[in-house]
């Protein structure tokens, strides 16, 4: 079995090299082969799969070592992998989710031209992610980190003829760099205190460590999060990011590049639970992009760029819960998957919509839909009612034991926490109830394109909908099949750990509490969008609607901060240097000019002038020797 752990990463790697490198002789199979590669590597995680299962839970980490990558002296690393019960999680979500997506974008990118090159970047996505879930020391995760930014803005920006996905892709990946920067640090300073970047021999090493070391590199693996999951201050990329093809956003946000940030997180617990300060941090900021995200979800016009505000503020859940340590490592994995989901198919729902409505974005142009793509209808409105977390479905069982981890923080904290977390529940139920209203219900909106032409809406064809139904029935049925006889936990625990927090609050109350704040933002969406007309052209609003349209300000503090805060610090550095440096260096020069022709004169080639100059000299040194002999 240790042999098809190497393959996992080697088959989608070798498919995005012959689509990449195949010319245009693939253009008319390129799209199939690019999925079946991702078909294969999951019937390959499935076989891996079964095989742990037949083990042990204790006995369930399997080890390979591919080659040695760089032996230096008594300093080695190795391009080694390892699977257990949490990268086994994730190679069943990135390759199952990453597979049905493959399928779907057969029938959206079939006008495309360049629709090999997609499948190529969507190929090499799933490799790159599948290394760093599976890598087993923090430096070849780090190349499957920098491979998935790659990945990302060679899709993001795929349609680079368009102005804003160019610049889309530059954001990413510029504002990713900074995650990396501490991705980066943070191994170097592991390399410092433990000796080796090996998962094993670092988590294994935590407790012995300071706790000002480990809260140090916890504290540069959370900005690495922030960076990859989007997560506040490093969140500014992802509504931009929706300029790529609808397929590239549901890969991102369901199945690959928003998950890392979590999967590092949990990975690296035993730091985490070291670490009291950087564990704090880490609630932090899941507790305030989950508001974030809701908020702006709330202000988005845009049917994509709301699901992006709803991916931030559901990735905030799983930072949130990853950040209680123990209590949450569990559930922040499970809503991880059940969001994986749910999430793919709003995003190749909102693909469906776009499909039929001549690549329509404004929800405020749709309207009555549901009549027209009945299929579209109820696979996309599953998933809503599962990211609302209405009972039974997925929502329901992951949100909910993330809400109940928080109120069991304990104290003050996880009042705060708990009702933090009941309050984007009550958001999400607003926000999503309004895309669901805005896109299928109330009257036509419908709008003529660019050309004059009015949309006519229709059914997507089944490659595209046979993956949706796949992803509706999961949004239905994952949460509770992972909750029977607490499957999922029992699963993750020999690689997570699991606590029992001393909650102030029951899981009845808690449900009942989520519950009413549910039916709270339903009912609200429902009386200001589902009993009135809904306007074409969006009402300018008040500050408050008008701050959420911009992101809550994000571009514009990070233009005064970054931007504007790095011209004065250019132009501070530029007057430094032309006045004090090139001062220093142009004085220098100057004085030595000065006092070299002064000293010239000297030398005026008369033998008097230098015996006159030879006698004062030796008349100087008996003056002195006799001066120091009187002494």
């Amino acid at each position: 079995m240790e042999n098809l752990i190497g393959l996992l990463v080697l088959v989608p790697l070798l498919g995005a090299g012959v689509l990449l490198c195949g010319g245009r002789r693939l253009d008319r199979a390129g799209h199939w082969i690019g999925t079946l590669v991702a078909a294969l590597s999951f019937v390959i995680g499935a076989v891996l799969f079964v095989g742990l299962l037949g083990r042990d839970g204790d006995d369930r980490e399997l080890g390979a070592t591919v080659f040695s990558w760089v032996p230096v002296g008594g300093f080695r690393a190795d391009v080694g992998f390892q699977l257990d019960q949490l990268s086994m999680t994730f190679v069943l979500l990135i390759t199952g989710v990453g597979s049905l997506i493959h399928l779907y974008s057969v029938g959206y990118m079939a006008h495309d031209e360049r629709r090999r090159r997609f499948f190529g970047y969507l190929n090499l996505f799933l490799a790159a992610m599948l290394l760093l879930v599976l890598a087993d020391n923090y430096l070849l995760l780090y190349v499957g980190w920098e491979g998935v930014g790659l990945a990302s803005y060679l899709l993001i920006g795929f349609w680079q003829h368009k102005p804003s996905a160019a610049t889309a892709a530059k954001k990413a990946f510029l504002v990713n760099r900074v995650g990396d920067m501490g991705l980066s640090i943070a191994i170097m300073l592991m390399f410092t205190t433990f000796g080796t970047f090996a998962f094993g021999p670092v988590l294994e090493s935590a407790d012995r460590a300071g706790e000002g070391k480990l809260t140090a590199i916890g504290l540069m693996l959370l900005l690495a999060a922030c960076g990859k999951s989007a997560q506040v201050p490093l969140q500014s990329w992802l509504g931009d990011a929706m300029e790529g093809p609808t397929p590239v956003s549901a890969l991102i946000h369901a199945a690959t590049m928003v998950t890392a940030g979590v999967y590092l997180i949990t990975r690296s617990g035993a730091i985490f639970d070291g670490a009291p300060d950087a564990q704090t941090a880490v609630v932090t900021v899941g507790a305030v992009t989950l508001l974030f995200g809701a908020i702006v979800g709330c202000a988005k016009d845009d049917i994509k760029k709301a699901l992006a505000g709803s991916t931030m503020s559901q990735i905030g859940y799983m930072i949130l819960a990853a950040g209680l340590g123990p209590i949450g490592y569990p559930f922040a994995i499970m809503h991880l998957v059940t969001h994986g989901f749910f999430k793919a198919g709003l995003f190749l729902g909102a693909g469906s919509v776009m499909h039929g409505m001549n690549d329509e974005v404004d929800m405020r142009r749709y309207g009555g839909l549901r009549r027209y793509m009945p299929v579209t209808f109820v696979t996309f409105g599953l998933g809503y009612l599962a990211i609302i977390g209405f009972p039974g479905l997925s929502g329901f069982f992951s949100k909910d034991k993330i809400i109940e981890a928080a109120f069991a923080r304990g104290g003050t904290e996880g009042w705060i926490l708990g009702g933090t977390a009941l309050l984007g529940a009550a958001i999400t139920a607003y926000y999503m109830t309004r895309v669901m209203l805005l896109t299928f219900f109330g009257e036509k909106r419908w709008q003529p394109d660019a050309a004059g032409e009015l949309p006519h809406p229709h059914e997507s064809p089944k490659v595209m909908t046979i993956p949706m139904i796949v992803l509706a029935v999961g949004s239905v049925l994952a949460g509770g099949l992972f909750s029977v006889n607490d499957a999922f936990l029992k699963w993750l625990e020999p690689v997570t750990g699991h606590e029992e927090g001393h909650s102030p609050v029951t899981a009845v109350q808690v449900t009942a509490a989520t519950l009413v704040v549910l039916f709270v933002g339903v009912a609200l969406a429902w009386a200001q969008y589902g009993r009135r007309p809904v306007p074409v052209t969006a009402p300018r609003g008040g500050l408050l609607v008008r701050i959420a349209r911009r992101d809550l300000l994000q571009d514009d503090i990070n233009h005064i901060v970054l931007v504007r805060g790095g011209e004065h610090l250019t132009r501070s550095l530029v007057y430094v240097d032309h006045t004090l440096v090139d001062g220093v260096v142009n004085g220098t020069a100057a004085g030595v000019g000065g006092l070299s022709g002064r000293m010239r004169k000297l030398q005026n080639g008369f033998a008097r002038s230098y015996a006159v100059s030879m006698f004062g000299g030796a008349a100087v040194l008996v003056a002195a020797t006799l001066l120091m002999r009187a002494v």
